[in-house]
């Protein structure tokens, strides 16, 4: 299996353990990510899995799904009450048995798939590593939120590379999606894997840098934490600025939560 599908299927592995064996009334709590319950994040997830799907299997299915969803979204219909009602208010364990089944369906055929094939999204098609490896990052993301309100301390695994070059491949659409340029040079990288392993990206540059562990910088850039409740070292102007910014998903600019908002809630 293409490695990107299979740390997907990890990555939905390690959410399904945690979500395993909630209760209904503990998927329906609210967390920190724009008050969206447990089930909403898990709706969410499983929703663009099944559009990722379609755009792979089945195009027509995709763009007649997306059609509906941007008429589904507009004016004062956020995009959980359309996820919600597309699947009939699924939730609790039900929605977490469908949920799974539907990756576990998912994740081989995209191993499976040409890598290099191209596949519709919302915006620019993309290539079939590059789609799954996005729904690695948006699950991954997402289920931040679900530790956190669980009181869960996270164990990562050093799949979140994916993540990190999704990261630093989006710096200069960072400062775009900002109306900004993008300024030069884009910063070193030194992060620690959670397996202890070093990464290094770009030229060294003690004046542009940003130094700490890989999750930090997955949580900055996936927008799950504010750079102040990390303990990454940034060094230089063009640092600081990404870091303050920092936005590697598509859609419109998004401000990162406000220092002290998204942390895991140790009273759980």
């Amino acid at each position: 299996m293409m490695q990107q599908a299979q740390d997907f299927l990890d990555e939905s592995e390690a959410i399904y353990a945690l979500v395993q064996s909630l209760s209904a009334e503990q998927m329906e709590q609210e967390t920190a990510f724009k008050g969206w319950t447990i089930n909403a994040i898990l709706r969410h997830l499983h929703i663009w899995n099944m559009a990722a799907y379609w755009s792979l299997n089945a195009p027509e299915k995709f763009h007649a799904f997306f059609k509906q969803a941007m008429a589904g979204m507009k004016g004062q219909t956020s995009m959980r009450f359309f996820e919600a009602e597309y699947i009939d208010n699924l939730s609790g364990q039900e929605l977490v048995k469908i949920w799974r089944e539907f990756y576990q369906k998912m994740a081989p055929e995209f191993g499976a798939a040409d890598p290099s094939m191209r596949v519709e999204w919302a915006g620019p098609s993309m290539s079939v590593r590059s789609s799954i490896t996005a729904r690695l990052m948006e699950n991954w993301s997402h289920a931040q939120a679900i530790y956190d309100i669980l009181g869960i301390a996270r164990v990562n695994a050093d799949r979140i590379r994916n993540i990190v070059m999704i990261g630093l491949n989006t710096y200069g659409w960072t400062f775009k999606v900002n109306g900004k340029e993008a300024p030069q040079p884009v910063p070193y990288l030194k992060l620690t894997a959670p397996s202890g392993e070093i990464w290094t990206y770009g030229d060294k540059n003690e004046e542009e840098r940003i130094e700490g562990f890989a999750e930090e910088f997955c949580q900055v850039v996936t927008q799950t934490r504010n750079i102040a409740d990390t303990d990454l070292q940034v060094t230089g102007p063009n640092a600081t600025q990404w870091m303050a910014i920092a936005q590697c998903f598509a859609g419109g600019a998004e401000q990162p939560p406000a220092p002290g908002t998204r942390s895991m809630n140790n009273a759980a």
